[in-house]
């Protein structure tokens, strides 16, 4: 019975420098086969990065363009990035040095090195604001803040610097289609916010600091009024204020227990079908059981 003919696609480099993918269709399909076919690659690929090297090392910048434009063409961001850099360095006030400059920040954008693609868009839109890739570089350095923003449980400062570079880019281009890409974008890092300050309060009442966790519980609401963790934050702020009244020394006791009474009240008006009334209930009625001890023992002779 004959072989069927197989179809392969192997991914390699060629002569000019981009890389293609290789198609061709082989009856019988052996190891020689398979040997001479890496050998060749192997001589292209070493073909081209001697090229490349002698081209990066070299003093024609006419062709450190042709190939620079070949290798981003082609997706090669390492090698585009280091032909562009010294492009730019030597035609930096040119067309060719603008062009040179976007895509030595694209380059890095595309190798995921975020913080460096920032740098250079960012310094982009400052040199080149009447560009026309102008707003694609705003936007892509805001971008890069937020692909710099870390899960919530750490610091979040980047994330913060997203949320005011987004914000920048929509004050700068009103009219752009990326407007609610941006806004959906910021939604999902003040969710991430949301949640860092929700978290942190819960940590003071875990280590039972419940001074700083009523303050903490406090700045969540007012930070994050539409919240969906309104509720469960409010309850758990008059829960560590009846226990900061419990731990409180006497001389400060019957303030803290009358702020108990008060924010007990307040909940229950809030929320008067909550799954948390019962326990409101008693913080409430064991402070107020407090207080009324507390006079008695001030009006003792």
């Amino acid at each position: 019975m004959a072989k069927k003919s197989k179809k392969i696609t192997i991914y390699a480099p060629d002569l000019s420098f981009g890389r293609k993918y290789i198609t061709f269709a082989v009856k019988q399909f052996n190891m020689r086969s398979v040997f001479i076919f890496l050998l060749l690659i192997g001589v292209v690929s070493i073909s081209s990065c001697s090229n490349y090297n002698k081209i990066a090392k070299g003093d024609d910048y006419e062709q450190k363009k042709i190939y620079a434009d070949k290798f981003y063409t082609n997706e090669q961001w390492d090698r585009s990035a280091t032909l562009y850099e010294q492009i730019y360095q030597r035609y930096s006030k040119g067309p060719v040095g603008e062009e040179s400059y976007f895509r030595l920040a694209k380059s890095h954008y595309m190798m995921e090195d975020y913080y460096l693609a920032g740098y250079y868009f960012k310094s982009y839109s400052e040199r080149f604001f009447l560009s026309p890739f102008s707003e694609e570089a705003t936007f892509l350095g805001a971008m890069c803040a937020v692909k710099n923003s870390p899960n919530y449980t750490l610091d979040q400062t980047e994330t913060r610097s997203a949320l005011s570079e987004l914000q920048n880019f929509i004050e700068l281009y009103p009219q752009s289609n990326l407007v609610d890409s941006c806004n959906s974008i910021m939604d999902r890092l003040r969710s991430k916010l949301e949640q860092k300050a929700y978290e942190s309060a819960k940590l003071y009442d875990k280590m039972e600091n419940y001074r700083a966790s009523v303050t903490a519980f406090d700045s969540f609401v007012e930070e994050y009024p539409t919240s969906d963790k309104r509720e469960e934050a409010l309850f758990l702020a008059t829960k560590s204020q009846f226990l900061l009244s419990q731990n409180s020394v006497e001389s400060k006791k019957y303030d803290r227990f009358e702020e108990t009474i008060k924010r007990s009240r307040k909940f229950a008006s809030l929320f008067p079908n909550s799954k948390y009334l019962k326990d409101i209930e008693s913080f409430r009625e064991k402070s107020e059981k407090e207080l009324e001890t507390i006079r008695k023992t001030k009006i003792q002779p």
